[in-house]
């Protein structure tokens, strides 16, 4: 799926960009991109166009047959994974307050990809209404959350689970004073 190679390439970026000792800043210079465009591309919010995807290639002094040859073996060792907590990606999702995601990791099953995130609302946290591309399922760590699907809204707790359809308009919201910590797990099809 789309989504899952975007993430495997902003993964081999970051990467390749701490190998050789490369702030995001150096690497969007060296790039003629912005801060924020790497940032975006190493997190998997964003694919650059190809002309920019391999100036920012050619910058970190990678040959590009070596970069997705790269991507492709690690793809094909995938049979176990195990990922440290250590090495959870924090990344950013727009318009969000108070809303800290981990994610865990990403891979493709038969043409459809599962997703693993570990999200942290603070208390208060809040955000539009969004669509998601996937099915959820969310599983209530610690806290307390309401979530609003659609003009439904639910109160969740420790122990608490939920699956949906995420093409349904949704939200969560903290209205507690303590964080409430959750596992999500979106489904892509393909």
């Amino acid at each position: 799926m789309q989504d899952d190679i975007i993430l495997k390439i902003g993964d081999e970026i970051k990467i390749r960009r701490k190998e050789k000792g490369i702030t995001v800043q150096e690497l969007a210079d060296r790039s003629n991109v912005s801060k924020g465009l790497i940032s975006q591309i190493e997190n998997g919010r964003t694919m650059p166009s190809l002309l920019v995807l391999i100036e920012i290639i050619k910058s970190l002094d990678t040959d590009l047959n070596v970069f997705f040859k790269e991507i492709k073996l690690k793809n094909e060792l995938d049979a176990v994974i195990i990922k440290r907590r250590e090495d959870y990606e924090k990344f950013e999702k727009e318009d969000t307050i108070g809303f800290d995601y981990q994610r865990i990791f990403t891979k493709s099953f038969n043409k459809n990809t599962i997703d693993i995130v570990l999200l942290e609302l603070s208390p208060k946290a809040s955000r539009p209404m969004v669509i998601t591309e996937a099915f959820e399922f969310k599983y209530i760590i610690k806290g307390k959350v309401d979530y609003q699907i659609e003009n439904n809204n639910y109160f969740l707790q420790e122990g608490d689970a939920m699956l949906f359809d995420g093409r349904l308009l949704h939200t969560p919201t903290n209205n507690y004073d303590e964080s409430c910590l959750m596992l999500i797990i979106y489904f892509f099809e393909n």
